[in-house]
């Protein structure tokens, strides 16, 4: 698994989590942040979701 797919998530959950407290305490910038480390997160994710394919590809052959 790599480490960008590991590294994403926990952004993506991070994100999630600030966003939600920005919520709960009325703070428009922190949950505007929180949204936007959740979207890096899930770009990250998908790079490393991407890599893993590309490498099981080129084991396959």
């Amino acid at each position: 698994m790599d480490n960008d797919r590991i590294k994403g998530a926990a952004k993506e959950v991070k994100g999630a989590i600030k966003e939600t407290a920005g919520k709960l305490t009325g703070n428009r910038q922190t949950e505007i942040e929180g949204k936007a480390e959740k979207a890096v997160g899930k770009v990250q994710r998908n790079i490393g979701e991407a890599k893993d394919q590309a490498r099981d590809a080129l084991d396959k052959k």
